[in-house]
């Protein structure tokens, strides 16, 4: 999850730059910024596993196909609108990221309750001894 977090965050700066780049009139630094944001997001949507990951997986498919038109979009039509859309939406799913790591590296540091007794099934089939 820490990689997919690295990658959200290096799309959107690559938006960000890319923003700067327009606002500077620096067509060619616009087209490599957003060329190398379009990477990482087909990075992040190569990733998805569609067998597995049902409905979530098929949500993000959406949203990276939308995310890489509209950045060709802003790109065809030197669009800061759009790029600053997408650089908030980046950022928005990464925040989430970042949330569902801190949840998984809490639930994995949380400990197992240990019971003093035997389990529930075993002590009532009468497979508990001393």
């Amino acid at each position: 999850m820490q990689l997919v977090v690295l990658l959200y965050e290096q799309a959107a700066k690559d938006v960000r730059e890319a923003l700067k780049a327009l606002r500077a009139g620096d067509i060619e630094r616009r087209t490599f910024e957003i060329d190398h944001a379009l990477l990482v997001v087909g990075q992040l949507q190569g990733t998805l596993d569609m067998e597995r990951g049902g409905e979530v997986a098929k949500n993000l498919e959406l949203f990276y196909n939308m995310v890489r038109a509209r950045l060709l979009q802003a790109q065809i039509q030197a669009s800061a609108e759009i790029l600053e859309e997408q650089m908030n939406l980046l950022l928005s799913l990464r925040e989430t990221w970042q949330e569902v790591e801190r949840r998984t590296r809490e639930a994995q540091l949380t400990p197992v309750p240990v019971s003093s007794g035997p389990p529930a099934a075993a002590a009532s089939a009468g497979n508990w001894s001393a």
